[in-house]
């Protein structure tokens, strides 16, 4: 199937962060593509990436980064589609610094940031799901079905002490 989505990191060390937004991408049925590109290390395939991935069928970009965190705010400056921004944890700042550096973008470029870590890749998947939920009733159904079983499972747990 054509990815909707492109799952963008900075370096391959940024990859078991986020696999959580691509598993989130599976469970919903969102065709993805996933990649390494690096804002500091590529720049020119960087812009290439950006600047092409509408024309490709794409129509939501995460981007995963840690420490300066660049490549969300890069990408999100060569495209009009959104961009969701997920700060990957660094070792010396546990990755407020890559929260600081994406959530911080100058008005006029917009990119959607999320949680530190892999609640912030699981919710940058569910949050790109939604975004194509828009136009998609198979997704949209898809997320309305997660979002009821997330429901359920608490209705159906009710006491915090029982395993």
């Amino acid at each position: 199937m054509q990815p909707l989505v492109g799952v963008i990191m900075g370096s391959k060390s940024d990859w078991p962060v986020m696999e959580h937004a691509v598993n989130m991408l599976e469970r919903l049925g969102v065709p993805y593509e996933a990649r390494v590109v690096s804002a500091h290390r590529t720049p020119d395939l960087l812009f290439d990436y950006a600047r092409q991935a509408a024309g490709r069928g794409l129509e939501v970009i995460i981007a995963g980064a840690g420490g300066a965190a660049h490549l969300p705010g890069m990408v999100a400056s060569q495209t009009a589609l959104p961009v969701l921004g997920v700060p990957v944890e660094s070792k010396a700042l546990k990755g407020l610094d890559s929260l600081l550096s994406i959530v911080q973008m100058p008005g006029g470029i917009a990119v959607g940031t999320l949680a530190i870590g892999k609640a912030g890749a699981t919710n940058a998947g569910l949050l790109a799901a939604q975004i194509i939920g828009t136009h998609d009733a198979e997704v949209r159904a898809a997320v309305e079905a997660f979002r009821a079983e997330q429901t359920q499972t608490v209705l159906d747990n009710p006491d915090p002490r029982a395993e």
